[in-house]
């Protein structure tokens, strides 16, 4: 029995370490499974990470390569941008340029408009002082300011027209003005103008129409002047008798050869050799070109220009001398010619300017005609003159001591007569 037991024990030993050699058995098998379970998984894993990892590297590198093309973009919008930025500051340079100009051609314009203003502004006041001056003037004044235009009529009429009958009608009418002023500065003034009217009395006046009508009588004379030169189709004229031959026979042979020839052609002795026979039309140029010479002739007599007139006659006597036939006729129409260019159609004026520079100077023959008088007439004088009314003191100049001579209405000049 206890060796049964023991034998059981034994047993029992022996079945519980082959049960535990069979349960370490598993385990290892099971940690071994578990083992290449884990490695397995790791390599999977570590398979993953790296796929993951090439996946991530393509990644950075198409992220890379987007990062360049950006940056290529923003190169390209940089260098847009500045270009922009570069026609914006042209922009605003233009702009600028033209806001520059502007205001310089505003500018400009408010200061001519200113002056022009300024211009007008004087212009109103001047007007206004004149009108003042005006109603505050007295029947003498007006009287002097009509004697200083017709004083300036006269010079007018006299240098640029040459009319002496207009000159001395004006300068009387003047004298008559100042006369009827009873201004006591204009007694000198009244004194020079004698002069001038003596003087324009003593002027040769040239009788304009007569000598037209004279040269209109030389332009009909034309015709009857015989041309130096022969020319065709001329009027026949008679032969002047021969003078009788001694010998009888010799003078029957040359009365039959002049019956022959006798309204065949004119015989005629010259001095001058013939070179050419004329035409009809040539012969009629001849007489129409001497007719247009003295037309000439007769505008520079209207028009008073000595010059013309001169260089005219001068031309139409050298024109005949050397077309025209030396006879008679043609001496006369030379004579007459000669007579002509004798006569001075514009003489020597004389000057006559002095009066009207007195009378525009009269303030100061006023002043010295003052200083002359006694004082006793000078107070009387005073007295006598009539008050002039009151000129407001903002128009009135006060250094003016006269009122300036103005014309009050153009008075028309008697009309020229030659």
């Amino acid at each position: 029995m206890a060796e049964l037991s023991e034998q059981q024990e034994q047993n029992v030993s022996e079945n519980k370490k082959a049960h535990r050699s069979r349960s370490g058995l598993w385990f290892g098998i099971i940690v071994l499974l578990i083992i290449l379970a884990v490695a397995g998984i790791g390599f999977y894993l570590f398979q993953e990470l790296r796929t993951q990892q090439a996946d991530l590297g393509g990644e950075v590198n198409k992220g890379d390569m987007q990062l360049i093309e950006l940056s290529k973009q923003i190169s390209g919008y940089q260098t847009q941008l500045a270009a922009i930025q570069s026609q914006l500051a042209t922009v605003e340079a233009d702009v600028a340029g033209k806001e520059a100009h502007f205001s310089k051609t505003l500018a400009d314009f408010s200061k001519l408009h200113t002056e022009k203003l300024d211009s007008t502004r004087n212009e109103l006041n001047t007007a206004i002082s004149q009108v003042q001056r005006q109603l505050g003037k007295t029947r003498g004044d007006w009287l002097i300011a009509d004697a200083e235009y017709l004083l300036s009529i006269a010079n007018q009429r006299l240098y640029l027209m040459g009319d002496v009958n207009t000159t001395r009608e004006a300068l009387e009418a003047a004298d008559q003005r100042l006369r009827e002023s009873g201004d006591a500065g204009a007694f000198k003034i009244r004194e020079q103008i004698a002069k001038d009217i003596t003087a324009i009395r003593n002027v040769a006046v040239a009788d304009i129409v007569g000598m037209y009508a004279s040269i209109q009588a030389r332009q009909d004379q034309v015709d009857g002047l015989t041309l130096l030169l022969p020319y065709t189709g001329k009027a026949l004229t008679q032969p002047k008798p021969p003078q009788e031959p001694a010998d009888k026979e010799s003078q029957n042979l040359l009365d039959s050869a002049l019956g022959q020839l006798e309204g065949v052609v004119t015989l005629r002795h010259t001095e001058h050799p013939i070179k050419e026979i004329l035409t009809p039309e040539e012969a009629q140029f001849i007489r129409e070109q001497l007719r247009v010479k003295l037309e000439m002739v007769k505008i520079a007599l209207v028009q008073q220009n000595e010059r013309l007139y001169q260089s005219s006659l001068a031309d139409a006597k050298k024109w005949t001398e050397q077309n025209f036939a030396k006879n008679p006729e043609t001496s006369n129409f030379i004579a007459e010619l000669d007579k002509f260019n004798a006569i001075k159609i514009r003489s020597h004026f004389p000057d006559i300017s002095l009066s009207l520079k007195m009378l525009r100077d009269i303030t100061k023959l006023r002043l010295e005609a003052d200083k002359a008088m006694p004082p006793a007439e000078k107070v009387k004088s005073e007295q006598d003159k009539p008050v002039e009314p009151v000129k407001p003191a903002e128009a009135v100049n006060p250094t003016e001591t006269a009122p300036s001579a103005e014309p009050a209405k153009p008075v028309e000049a008697a009309p020229a007569t030659h």
